[in-house]
């Protein structure tokens, strides 16, 4: 209901005596949905019913088991199985082409960043290399490095460098020209140049490449090892998926896709989130 504009108390009252405001506090319910955790775990909870009453529904647990015993399915592959030996086998992989592709994105972008022959030679490349999906080079990994580590590592470099390097010139590209002054007065040049001025300034344009790079690698390694997935002597998640397939174990296909969407949670949640907070939100250049 609408109170009245004449039972209000004028605004030299209020200026006066702030008590005279009455504050509600939030209700705990209300406390809580303000939460971003818990909004998301909510819709977690939700989807996890939707699949639960749909499982029932279909009643074929070979097509499409339950919540609850994909549920089964990890925990017994996570405490008894090997699909937690299996999982860290594929993080290994990743951190190591993950790590290789960042490297040489970064290097690639700040030559361009300093010459106009890089700016060429990152355009040029980026144009031939970044439409192509990792994925497709699979072949050509297999003929030239055999099975194992080494192939993986190939598709895992093309699959981070690109968008990386791409968001990284970018970034670079839009440093204001007051910074760039700046960093001329006091004398950099080259590489100092880059890692004082620019890399600070473009860091957002950074961060979301290196998300980017992330997702993109993290598929593109579970793809990988669908097809040839041996790494080390040993597979990984997607080789785990592809052997219980044939098995017609498909709890525990549902369990090692499951494995996989909550490595991406965990690793979007607790490592770029925390970055981004500790980074551009804390210097101000992100909301």
């Amino acid at each position: 209901m609408r109170q009245d504009a004449a039972t209000l108390p004028p605004l030299s009252a209020l200026a006066a005596d702030p008590s005279a405001i009455a504050i509600r506090p939030l209700s705990p319910w209300a406390r809580a949905w303000n939460l971003a955790l818990v909004r998301r775990g909510m819709l977690l909870i939700l989807l996890a019913l939707v699949w639960q009453v749909y499982g029932w529904l279909a009643d074929n647990p070979l097509m499409f088991p339950t919540f609850s015993d994909t549920g089964v399915a990890f925990y017994e592959g996570m405490v008894h199985g090997t699909l937690l030996r299996k999982a860290w086998t594929s993080i290994e992989v990743l951190l190591m082409g993950y790590g290789i592709g960042s490297v040489i994105a970064l290097l690639l972008a700040g030559f361009a960043a300093s010459t106009r022959i890089g700016e060429d030679l990152l355009a040029t490349l980026t144009a031939m290399f970044n439409p192509l999906p990792a994925i497709a080079l699979l072949p050509l990994a297999l003929l030239w490095f055999g099975l194992g580590t080494p192939s993986l590592l190939f598709v895992l470099v093309h699959a981070v460098l690109w968008p990386l390097a791409l968001n990284a010139s970018a970034g670079f590209a839009a440093v204001p020209e007051t910074l760039r002054m700046a960093g001329r007065n006091y004398g950099l040049s080259g590489w100092r140049y880059i890692v004082l001025i620019l890399f600070p300034a473009a860091f957002p344009a950074i961060l979301t490449g290196l998300k980017v790079g992330w997702a993109f690698a993290w598929r593109t390694l579970i793809a990988a090892e669908l097809v040839f997935g041996v790494a080390a002597g040993s597979g990984g998640l997607g080789w785990f998926i592809f052997e219980n397939k044939n098995r017609l174990e498909t709890p525990t296909v549902f369990a090692g896709l499951a494995t996989v969407i909550i490595i991406g949670l965990l690793v979007k949640g607790l490592v770029f989130q925390t970055l981004e907070r500790r980074t551009v939100r804390k210097w101000g250049m992100q909301r």
